[in-house]
């Protein structure tokens, strides 16, 4: 499963074509969960070699020359790999802002994947992270309108330990906001963080962005999220990625 593409995706004709890297990799699938609902809301794609190796060891072989191919390939083979596995909820991949050229273009080998492994467009979700600096942002502004219009769900990762920050948000609206696990961390016991993140809720409550606390790892976080209206959350404190699977969470065992 870890290196096994389908053999359509290097026919002609296909909608898109794989271009070998030199390197195997795969994903482990990180669930995030609707604590107001009680179910899984969807599940994190987080590339991993193909022996379960960091994901330090393969985005360490990234460069320049092969940025759009790997990040072509990475939509490619999450999507595949999500559907064999039997995902029914929404799909976080991640994007390299800096590897997407032309929107429309680029998004054939996402839509083509999609409508091969019959899965939903609208079940989709493209995050950008906010820590890695992006060249032009005028042309990310561009990619994530045409994503939207594409019916895609649209997340700004990492927020508050990027380069962005406020900026990014005047330019462009995103539908889900990560919070950074630094500021997650032990908020429950933080106060300047607790002013900090009550800021930004209250700001993204204005602009109509549904914001997710990623990297929750206690009760205590799980709890001060749940008291500010957080519904959406991801981390440790739930499940840790799983290898190729599915992982799940016993919403059971909390009585909010």
């Amino acid at each position: 499963m870890a290196t096994q593409f389908p053999e359509s995706l290097t026919k002609p004709g296909c909608g898109y074509c794989f271009v070998p890297l030199g390197f195997e990799f795969t994903f482990a699938f990180q669930p995030i969960v609707d604590m107001e609902a009680r179910e899984i809301f969807g599940y994190e794609a987080l590339v991993r070699g193909p022996q379960a190796e960091s994901a330090y060891s393969i985005l360490n072989r990234i460069n320049d020359e092969n940025r759009y191919a790997f990040d072509q390939a990475c939509r490619v083979k999450a999507i595949h790999l999500a559907s064999e596995l039997g995902l029914d909820k929404v799909l976080s991949i991640n994007f390299l802002p800096n590897a997407v050229y032309e929107p429309a273009h680029c998004i054939r080998s996402t839509l083509a994947a999609a409508r091969e492994s019959g899965f939903p467009i609208e079940k989709l979700m493209f995050e950008i992270t906010e820590s890695e600096y992006v060249y032009d942002r005028a042309h990310l502004t561009n990619i994530f309108k045409h994503y939207e219009k594409q019916g895609f769900i649209t997340a700004l990762d990492d927020f508050g330990a990027g380069h962005a920050g406020l900026n990014m948000l005047a330019s462009f609206i995103p539908q889900i906001l990560k919070i950074d696990m630094e500021l997650v961390r032990d908020i429950d016991s933080h106060s300047v963080k607790q002013i900090i993140v009550e800021g930004l809720l209250g700001m993204c409550a204005k602009l109509g962005i549904t914001v997710l606390a990623e990297g929750v790892e206690t009760e205590a976080e799980m709890l001060y999220f749940r008291k500010h209206g957080v519904r959406l959350m991801q981390g440790y404190y739930f499940a840790k990625p799983g290898f190729e699977s599915l992982p799940g969470y016993d919403f059971s065992t909390q009585s909010i």
